[in-house]
């Protein structure tokens, strides 16, 4: 491709996405509706099983979906406060026992490359649960949060699964 064919081809596909946010705007749909796609999708999935049990299955597939974001969130937390704290040597200064699980669970989604997901972040390896004792541990630097017990029992309230009593 030459330099005027890329350029008149980069010309039409600014044009295009000049036009097409137009027409969104004017409530008319350009492209496909990944949405309506996804949906479609699980519907199809789902339609050999019956309505209460595919009803029950979307419900728990919402709880594990705040569940996974409200976990990954508090690992973020956990992160950022102790590296902004005490620095990127940070992680070498949780427990042990903690570190050495998280390590092991590591080395092992490592060796089993057919797991998908982030391998590189320690953190992300460590259970739920310990990352009550990380906060716990360094006390210090997590005064935001009202008190260890409230903590400690919001926490296990959660890696129980019983959302209503921690969030309700």
């Amino acid at each position: 491709m030459n330099s005027k064919d890329l350029r008149d081809f980069l010309f039409r596909g600014l044009m295009f996405e000049s036009e097409a946010s137009r027409f969104q705007k004017a409530g008319i749909q350009v492209g496909a509706d990944q949405t309506e796609a996804e949906e479609h999708l699980l519907a199809q999935a789902l339609s050999p099983f019956g309505v209460t049990r595919r009803n029950q299955a979307l419900e728990m597939a919402r709880l594990s979906a705040v569940l996974f974001c409200f976990e990954n969130e508090v690992r973020d937390f956990v992160r950022e406060t102790l590296k902004e704290k005490l620095g990127e040597e940070w992680l070498t200064l949780i427990p042990s026992k903690i570190r050495e699980h998280g390590e092991s669970r590591q080395a092992a989604a490592e060796k089993d490359s057919w797991l998908e997901g982030e391998k590189t972040d320690l953190l992300g390896f460590v259970e739920f649960g310990h990352l009550a004792q990380i906060i716990i541990d360094k006390w210090e630097h997590f005064q935001v949060i009202p008190s260890q017990h409230w903590l400690k029992q919001r926490m296990d309230e959660l890696e129980k699964g019983d959302i209503s009593k921690c969030c309700g």
